[in-house]
């Protein structure tokens, strides 16, 4: 290229750094030059020459569309500060920690945990390691950063809806085990209790899938509910569907909510009452964590807890008259 621009090799090197020295009508010619040899500049060497990757590393779901809908909110973030992405995805033969070992060995700078269930002390310890931040979960942490929902509060919205329209009878579809749904349990115990309904609460076992609320369907008819909480969205289509195949209508015989405000909720053949976790903001209050660590040299953990938000569509209306 030092030939064909007619300038020595070390013009061309800051030419191509974008250092100051060269004018103008050399860095003209060097551009050229590199234009008609089709040059591409090494991003990763140049990286690692500065000791920086600028890459972030994304541990998601792959069978969560939520999941997927956050990563697109991440990386819109992420580019405006001028980072990248690396993704890894927990499959059923790759857990949390294999995820996370994937994207240590490509060097990113911090990592973000979409939904983390393993425990607060591995999460620390990663922490311990390079920036890291827990989204979706509380997390007790000296070491790691944390943006969520207040998910207690957002279940406990949802049934003072219910409770407000006339519904007494309010099942929940549990997620199993794990601190997001923990929360989310305890939130609709709470506001059961807080509504005078704690003698009718009910819950059902479950888990943040499809197949969940498929299962769990035929078990919340028994007790026969007029209204009924699952703990995601996932588990209420689940629900929902087999609702449908079992002759119940819905919000005619039951009303049904879910949890997260998906893409699946805003389908409109599904059109899901639900819960908004407001993910564009969980989104980007996550890179700006990471960017306070990377770039201004942050030690301090801190927590980011946002306000959920309600919203009421068409699977939700008063109770069926006795």
């Amino acid at each position: 290229m030092a030939a064909r621009a007619g300038v020595s090799a070390g013009l061309v090197s800051l030419v191509l750094r974008e250092q100051p020295g060269p004018s103008e009508q050399t860095r003209a010619r060097v551009l050229a030059a590199a234009r008609e040899l089709g040059y591409r500049a090494d991003r990763t060497a140049s990286l690692l020459a500065r000791r920086r990757s600028q890459h972030l590393g994304v541990v998601m779901d792959v069978r969560n569309t939520f999941h997927a809908e956050m990563v697109a909110d991440i990386d819109a973030a992420a580019t405006r500060r001028g980072y990248d992405l690396v993704l890894s995805v927990l499959t059923p033969t790759r857990d949390e920690r294999a995820a996370t070992e994937i994207l240590l060995d490509f060097r990113c700078e911090g990592l973000i945990l979409i939904g983390p269930e393993d425990r607060a002390g591995w999460l620390n310890a990663l922490g311990q390691e390079l920036p890291v931040v827990a989204v979706g979960r509380r997390v007790k942490s000296a070491r790691l950063d944390v943006v969520r929902a207040a998910d207690d509060l957002g279940v406990g919205e949802a049934v003072a809806y219910l409770a407000g329209r006339g519904h007494r009878d309010i099942a929940f579809v549990d997620g199993g085990r794990g601190t997001i749904a923990a929360d989310r349990r305890r939130g609709y115990q709470r506001a059961m209790r807080v509504h005078g309904l704690d003698g009718r609460a009910r819950v059902i076992p479950g888990d943040h899938t499809e197949e969940a609320g498929v299962r769990a369907a035929p078990v919340v008819l028994e007790g026969h509910p007029t209204a009924v909480i699952a703990s995601n969205d996932r588990c209420a289509v689940g629900l929902l569907d087999r609702l449908a195949r079992l002759g119940v209508s819905v919000p005619g015989d039951i009303s049904v909510v879910g949890y997260d405000d998906s893409t699946l909720a805003r389908l409109g053949h599904v059109d899901l009452t639900t819960v908004s976790q407001d993910a564009p903001r969980q989104a980007e209050e996550a890179v700006a964590l990471l960017a306070s660590r990377l770039d201004d040299g942050r030690t301090a953990p801190r927590e980011v807890v946002l306000p959920p938000r309600l919203v009421v569509r068409s699977t939700t209306g008063r109770p069926r008259p006795l």
